[in-house]
This record gives structure tokens, C-alpha cells and sequence, in this order.
């Protein structure tokens, strides 16, 4: 199987979300102080598991979705799956935005996974063709 960059907004828009998964993954996998610091958490002192629930369920999840999504970023299936993902995270977020309160930091991520799970789907949906 060869890969090739994306040729058309079609192709570049879920290859481009898949991407950020990829990069989030592995700054969870390599930096997980930043990014839970960056979406308001912080390790107890002494408390490791934190860290490495980051690494393994933030970092190693998004980057194995993140590759397969970018390695075959014109397949349909893989297309919904990556942004039903973006879709539930954003869902997620409004949950907590609902019931926990609202906050600047909050609104941004939502804002964020929606564009995110609208790109990867866009393509899957018919919005933007080929």
C-alpha cells in the first residue's frame, strides 16, 4: 500500500485532525505534566498514576487512532470513527460545561473538538466531495 499526502480539502481535513491526535498523543506520552496542566489537572505529589494514565489512556489512544486516521485518511469508516471521537469528546465537554460550571478553558476545548470532529466527518458525511 503507498501512501500520498491528501490532494483536496476532502483528503487534507480528517488527514489534518488525525494529525492533532497524533501530536496530543504524544505530548501525553512524553509530557503528561503539560498536558494535564493544560486541560486544568494536576498529579497529586507521590500520586504516579495519574502520569501514567495519561501516558497510556491520552497519549497511546490518541496516537494509534491519529496514525490509522492519517495513514488512511480517504477511507469513509475510518473518516466517521475519527470524528465520532471528536464528536463524543466535544459531547463530553458540554456535559461538563452543563453541569460543572463554564469556564474559558472549557469553552475553547469544545470549540475545538467540534471543529476537529467536523473535519474528520465533513468528508465521510458528503459535505465536501472529492
Amino acid at each position: 500500500m503507498d501512501f500520498a499526502l491528501p490532494t483536496n480539502s476532502a483528503g487534507w481535513l480528517p488527514f489534518a485532525a488525525a494529525l492533532v491526535a497524533v501530536i496530543l498523543g504524544l505530548a501525553a506520552l512524553f509530557a503528561p505534566r503539560l498536558i494535564l496542566a493544560a486541560i486544568g489537572l494536576a498529579p497529586s505529589a507521590g500520586k504516579l498514576d495519574a502520569l501514567a494514565g495519561s501516558r497510556a489512556s491520552l497519549g497511546g489512544f490518541w496516537i494509534g487512532v491519529g496514525l490509522v486516521g492519517a495513514a488512511l485518511y480517504d477511507q469513509p469508516f475510518v473518516q466517521l470513527a475519527l470524528g465520532a471521537g471528536w464528536l463524543f469528546s466535544a459531547f463530553g465537554r458540554l456535559v461538563s460545561l452543563l453541569t460543572d460550571g463554564t469556564t474559558f478553558r472549557g469553552l475553547f476545548y469544545f470549540c475545538a473538538e467540534l471543529i476537529l470532529a467536523a473535519a474528520a466527518l465533513a468528508p465521510a458525511l458528503g459535505f465536501i466531495s472529492s
